[in-house]
This record gives structure tokens, sequence and C-alpha cells, in this order.
């Protein structure tokens, strides 16, 4: 099992989940998240003050599916989020070793489908 956890534009959330719908993503973890990378932030003018903002607001989304299913997923996600302006995230492959259903006691595979 793969989790694919991608930070990504707020505005392109809806996007990205009606691609995963696309290739079958029933349920997933959505996430406000703030964070710096190449984007290094921005200024802003707020009464009369300088203020540099340099944690950028960004939405994490979560889905755990199996080890064939990954790349397909990740490829939906880049798709639906990319602009080609910096900023526009990152996607993350980490494998999962167990998942657990708590409703049912599942285990493994069967627990994330």
């Amino acid at each position: 099992m793969i989790k694919v956890e991608a930070l990504i534009r707020p505005q392109k959330l809806d996007d990205v989940k009606a691609a995963l719908a696309e290739v079958g993503i029933r349920g997933m973890t959505v996430s406000e998240v703030r964070g710096a990378g190449k984007q290094k932030g921005f200024t802003q003018h707020y009464r009369g003050a300088e203020y540099t903002v340099n944690l950028i607001q960004k939405v994490k989304v979560e889905v755990v599916v199996t080890d064939d299913h990954a790349p397909r997923v990740a490829h939906a996600i880049a798709e639906a989020a990319r602009t080609g302006e910096i900023g526009d995230g990152k996607i993350f492959l980490v494998p999962v070793v167990e998942a657990l259903r708590i409703r049912t006691g599942e285990e493994g595979e069967i627990a994330i489908t």
C-alpha cells in the first residue's frame, strides 16, 4: 500500500477531487496547511506597515491506495493541480506498512477499499 500525499494550491482542490473521482478514488483526507518552498512567500502592506508572509497556504490531500494504483493516482493529481507556475506543489508517495479498519477489524488492502 502507498499513501499519496499532495500539497496543492487551495484553488485547485475541486479539480483534484474531480480527477480522483475519475480514477475511482472515493475517500481522501484534506487538510489546510502552511509551508515554504521555492515560492519564498510575498510582501503585504497592512495599515501602512509592511509584512513578509513566508508560509504560504496550501491544501494537503492524502489518499492510501494499492501499490499498482499509486502512480495513476499521483499522475491524476499532478495533471489536475498543474498551472505551470512556481507554487503548484509537491506529491509524495510513502509506503504504508499496514491498514486497519476500526469498525470491522479488517486489515491490509481490504481495509482501504
